[in-house]
């Protein structure tokens, strides 16, 4: 199957809640990650290198720095007279209440739909970081003759995310033949939200869902299409997948990156992530500067001690001061003489001199944008 039949859809604001303060004024779509990065990167860029030339991003609320980032969709070559990117509304058809659910957002989009000529619909969510060949799905879907494609990883289930979709059976070829929704248990074969389907039926099952008002997409469209002995899952285990379901797990999805093996990983060169870049002059160190095993951008002024960090442009770490195993986003100002231990913190925070502050491995203390301490 080739790319260019699929249509792309990406919802930028699906399971935000897991990141409270992080998405307090942003989607999930628009969350800084890896020093120079956003979610929403990392699906844009692997549907655009799978031959994908019309995507559309579904959002809600707090959209801003999501069109800001995304703008005409240039940096991943979707500014284009035919096709592109779009960004969709985020009211119901009709309407002027914001979408609340999976199936409402689709339904109020029908529009977007009826007018691509695509046949084929891969919806993807932006909580997952990971580089997945989109060109083997799209193969494996029409080799099994599937309704609906899900991918699925094996591992840790998400915890604080509703209506997690878990594979209890699947035959040789991929078949599911048993699934549930939140099982309970501690790790097994989940879904990741990337859903390929044919655009007729997709209408068709969002239409009749909508018309008895449900809300469920996981309940009411694809257990009907497993149940119905027509759903596949492609096994996406052997790609770096990092599924953000808390504060926790993205600080260790990040700091995971700190080894080269997953960094090649995600970044392979055959497949690059593309974002917007924001130009600057190269990091300048100072004379007393002391680095260990960390990720710096551009456009930093590294006067202290980093160690084991991820730095986004913009930051400055002043003299003496010393930042261990923490995120340190855009324009972060670490102050002179100051400590600071397993901190995320935000665009334009403000650490001032001789501040101690620290967390935990197993619990970091986020800081919320423009704090001042």
């Amino acid at each position: 199957m080739n790319g260019k039949k699929v249509l792309g859809m990406i919802f930028a604001n699906i399971h935000e809640e897991a990141l409270n303060g992080l998405t307090d004024m942003r989607t999930m779509g628009s969350v800084p990650f890896c020093s120079r990065y956003r979610l929403i990167d990392f699906p844009l860029s692997n549907m655009v290198e799978s031959q994908i030339t019309k995507i559309g991003v579904v959002t809600n609320a707090n959209f801003n720095s999501l069109m800001d980032h995304v703008g005409t969709g240039k940096p991943w070559d979707l500014s284009r007279k035919t096709d592109g990117l779009y960004l969709l509304p985020p009211y119901s058809l009709n309407s002027t209440t914001m979408w609340g659910n999976r199936i409402d957002a689709i339904y109020g989009n029908m529009g977007f739909l009826d007018h691509s000529n695509q046949e084929y619909v891969l919806m993807a969510d932006c909580y997952n970081v990971m580089s997945l060949d989109y060109s083997k799905l799209f193969d494996a879907h029409e080799k099994s003759g599937a309704a609906v494609t899900v991918v699925g990883v094996k591992g840790k289930i998400p915890k604080n995310m509703s209506s997690v979709l878990v594979f209890n059976d699947i035959d040789k070829d991929g078949k599911i033949l048993d699934a549930a929704i939140d099982p309970g248990t501690e790790e097994g074969f989940y879904s990741c939200n990337i859903i390929l389907i044919k655009k007729y039926l997709l209408q068709t099952l969002i239409t009749t869902a909508h018309s008895k008002n449900e809300v469920s997409f996981q309940r009411s469209i694809l257990m009907n299409c497993i149940n119905s002995g027509k759903a596949y899952v492609y096994d996406a285990t052997d790609c770096f997948v990092g599924t953000i379901d808390s504060v926790q797990s993205y600080y260790d999805i990040s700091m995971s990156l700190l080894c080269g093996e997953n960094r090649k990983k995600l970044f392979a060169p055959e497949r690059p992530i593309y974002t917007k870049e924001r130009d600057d002059m190269p990091t300048l160190y100072g004379t007393e500067a002391k680095i260990n095993n960390s990720l710096i951008a551009d456009g930093c002024q590294i006067k202290g001690t980093v160690e084991n960090c991820i730095i986004f442009k913009g930051v400055k770490v002043e003299e003496g001061a010393v930042v261990k195993n923490s995120i340190l986003m855009q324009d972060t100002v670490i102050g002179e003489g100051s400590s600071v231990n397993y901190i995320i913190a935000d665009k334009n925070v403000n650490i001032k001199s001789g501040v101690e502050l620290s967390g935990a491995a197993n619990f970091p203390v986020s800081l919320s944008k423009d704090t001042r301490i």
